[in-house]
């Protein structure tokens, strides 16, 4: 019987593996190979490129987008916990509240840092 439940994690292994390599050897055999100039220039709406292509972009733009992707995580845990809410009562309301409690305080905490001012 175990070695029945490895089977089916080594089937699902190869698939994935098989859904993630397919797609690249296609694109692989029928990419054109030409080494042209024009295929090997950024291409930005049009505007030919000129200057220098790195620049500086000010820390609190970073800041901003990191304290998104921590509030994002945070709803994407909150949609399980209301599919399972009712099963576990008020224990899983006491363990969210507990969570959302520690984000409310990062939160709390840059807002009065300013990571949340756009100026």
């Amino acid at each position: 019987m175990l070695l029945v439940d490895w089977l089916y994690v080594g089937v699902f292994l190869v698939v994935g593996l098989a859904m993630a390599a397919l797609p690249l050897a296609v694109v692989w055999a029928l990419a054109p190979r030409l080494a042209q100039p024009q295929k090997r220039t950024t291409y930005e709406s049009g505007v030919v490129p000129f200057g220098q292509a790195w620049a500086q972009f000010n820390v609190r733009y970073y800041l901003f987008s990191l304290v998104f992707v921590i509030f994002d995580v945070e709803v994407i845990y909150l949609y399980p916990w209301s599919i399972v809410f009712r099963q576990y009562g008020r224990y899983a309301f006491f363990v969210m509240l507990i969570f959302v409690g520690i984000l409310l305080l990062g939160l709390i905490h840059a807002w009065r840092k300013g990571a949340l001012e756009w100026t």
